[in-house]
């Protein structure tokens, strides 16, 4: 019999991760910065996998940014971000980069704050560590002097406008690494328009080979995994090439295979639905009278 697999250790209160990581405890029980050269090795206790019940924003100095699909890579030596949202699964393997800061964020910090709510926002919580933002040498220096700020307010005694403050600092490294995986996807725009044109194979492929008929309706996930990427990415970089997210790219192509049965076969309605992977005739009409203002049956009256 197969062996279970341990479910992932959960680390709930940032002071346990200090504890975990060999460091003091944090100076304040829902925040900290660390200082990653000061992890002490020898007393690392983390295991394999585990997830956090808080954000982690991670800045390490030697990222290397030679991340890149076919023969094509960029480098951002200088180094770069990974973002951590509560309950992701984290796994080490053979990291011995101790080098940079983390940002350690309980959700509870920022819960009576619009942050609190709008930190959903920021997409790239979802992404995945291949997927880090890559930093030029300004754009560390940015990122470094908000952290820098956020470090020295935390070493202040705290104060009737503390939190205020520190949040303030965190919108603002927010906001800039929005600004900055902006910027990353314009500087691999021919990496990414190649990913465009493997996508559109993907989605020709599925449709022309029964896979619909066998699978239901292609997913986000689908297409993603079949590309290596997470599904926010992929959505992301879309939307900042074409400005349609990747659900947006499946319901063209859709429509577009739809257009071409109705147009060139007698296949009843229904069996069209079917074959493009609808479980239900009436989702696959509502869904082209909401793309094309038309019926199926008004679009092959008025092509006829």
């Amino acid at each position: 019999m197969k062996k279970a697999t341990p479910p992932p250790f959960k680390i709930d209160a940032i002071s346990t991760l200090h504890r975990m990581l060999g460091l003091p405890g944090p100076l304040h029980p829902l925040i900290s910065i660390v200082d990653n050269t000061k992890i002490a090795v020898e007393k690392q206790q983390l295991p394999e996998t585990f997830l956090l019940s808080f954000f982690k924003i991670s800045f390490k100095k030697l990222l290397k940014g030679r991340i890149g699909y076919g023969q094509g890579y960029y480098d951002y030596d200088e180094g770069g971000l990974v973002f951590t949202a509560p309950h992701q699964v984290i796994s080490i393997i053979n990291d011995t980069e101790f080098y940079g800061a983390t940002l350690l964020i309980h959700p509870d910090f920022i819960r009576n704050y619009p942050l609190g709510k709008n930190i959903k926002n920021y997409g790239f919580f979802s992404y995945e560590a291949n997927e880090a933002l890559h930093l030029s040498e300004k754009e560390k220096a940015s990122i470094l002097a908000i952290l820098e700020h956020i470090s020295a307010e935390l070493e202040n005694p705290i104060d009737d406008f503390s939190q205020d403050v520190i949040i303030s600092y965190i919108e603002v490294l927010l906001n800039y690494s929005n600004r900055f995986y902006k910027r990353q996807f314009i500087t691999r725009k021919a990496v990414n328009s190649d990913l465009l044109a493997k996508m559109e194979d993907l989605l020709n492929n599925y449709f022309e080979t029964a896979h619909a008929l066998k699978k239901g309706l292609p997913t986000v996930e689908y297409l993603a995994e079949q590309l290596h990427l997470s599904p926010r990415y992929l959505s992301d970089m879309l939307r900042s090439l074409t400005g349609q997210n990747a659900q947006q790219h499946i319901h063209e192509k859709l429509i577009e295979k739809a257009k071409e049965m109705l147009s060139t076969t007698s296949l009843p309605v229904s069996q069209i639905a079917y074959e493009l992977g609808f479980e239900h005739p009436q989702s696959f009409s509502k869904l082209f009278k909401i793309k094309t203002s038309q019926s199926p049956l008004e679009f092959r009256q008025s092509f006829n």
